[in-house]
């Protein structure tokens, strides 16, 4: 039989576990050791316990003129289930979208970014068309619908896929998009922004 305690304890923590399978859901960041996942939890969790506190205190402030009702414990969880979806989606997007270290590079913090990798942050960056060149040295030309989040594993979705030879494009007739698996693509070519205009 489980004690009360530890019941009360993982009621307690789930807003914070709910807040990181947001992030992770919405991110491509690889999910790390158990030991970082549950310290990523315990901070994501203090920024839901102090949304319920400020909900708490504007709710009770507005119950001073407005009855709504009682703030019992079933309100409490539901409201830190409710912000700890927010915050997995404000987090996720502010990582997505490169927000919080875009600024700290600008003050010259640092040079990190709050993308995955690299990898990912070149495709997020320079994401126009692109030539992946293959291991055996043909050349597919076309625009990424979508593509791996590491360069070991995954495929590419290259949408208007056509053949270069040289420089002459060989359109493939027929099809809209192609997959390609990252294993057969030994690096990859970002155009410039209008380069595949007069190529379509």
């Amino acid at each position: 039989m489980i004690a009360p305690e530890l019941i009360a304890l993982l009621e307690y923590l789930l807003p914070g576990f709910v807040a990181a399978w947001v992030f992770h859901g919405l991110t491509a960041h690889p999910r790390r050791s158990q030991f970082e996942r549950i310290v990523h939890a315990l901070i994501l969790l203090l920024f839901v316990l102090a949304g319920v506190a400020a909900v708490k205190a504007v709710l009770l402030f507005i119950g001073k003129w407005w009855h709504i009702g009682q703030w019992t414990e079933d309100a409490r969880l539901v409201t830190s289930l409710i912000l700890a979806a927010v915050v997995g989606v404000a987090f996720s997007a502010a990582a997505n979208s490169d927000l919080l270290h875009r600024g700290l590079r600008s003050c010259e913090l640092t040079k990190e970014t709050s993308r995955p990798s690299n990898w990912y942050e070149a495709f997020c960056t320079y994401g126009d068309y692109v030539v992946l060149q293959m291991h055996d040295g043909r050349r597919l030309w076309g625009w990424p619908l979508a593509w791996p989040s590491s360069p070991e594993i995954g495929h590419f979705v290259i949408s208007q896929p056509t053949w270069l030879d040289g420089s002459t494009p060989i359109p493939i007739t027929g099809v809209e998009s192609v997959l390609i698996s990252s294993a057969d693509v030994r690096w990859v070519e970002f155009l410039e922004k209008n380069w595949g205009r007069g190529h379509t």
